[in-house]
């Protein structure tokens, strides 16, 4: 959609508004799940031997980012600082138009399976992209049984 970053139909500026205060309110699942928009983005899968959760969260310093693991309860918080502020230190004749990059605190919260061993977590972070790995249980590893 082509959007002029000077609008000069108001009408039409505030249908895109009334479109966005919808959009934000709007709780329906979707592909993307029910907590869209949602920031770091998190892709979350497992292996036999593991959970794995990418958060990707550009221009955030690895060392504001917070995880925790409490009772099952995987928590990513932190805060990403503006980059562009108006009429910043920079130029005080400088006017931001659009702004559609997210600033400040954020949390996500992830319930994790009862096989998830909270002793066995690793987390690392490179270009952006956020990644945590959680062992499972031994006990919960696929085994062989032989018969006797």
């Amino acid at each position: 959609m082509y959007r002029s970053l000077f609008p000069r139909d108001v009408f039409a500026e505030m249908d895109r508004l009334q479109r966005e205060m919808q959009q934000a309110f709007d709780l329906t699942p979707t592909i993307r799940g029910l907590a869209r928009n949602g920031f770091p983005a998190v892709n979350v899968g497992g292996t036999p031997k593991s959970i794995e959760i990418y958060a990707y969260a550009p221009g955030v310093d690895p060392a504001s980012i917070e995880v925790t693991l409490e009772r099952g309860l995987l928590t990513i918080s932190g805060e990403r600082k503006s980059s562009v502020e108006p009429g910043g230190a920079a130029d005080k004749k400088t006017a931001v138009h659009i702004n559609e990059r997210f600033n400040g605190s954020f949390r996500r919260v992830m319930t994790l399976p009862d096989d998830a061993d909270p002793e066995q977590v690793e987390a690392s972070s490179k270009n952006g992209v956020l990644h945590i790995s959680v062992q499972r249980r031994a006990s919960a590893q696929p085994r062989r049984i032989t018969i006797q």
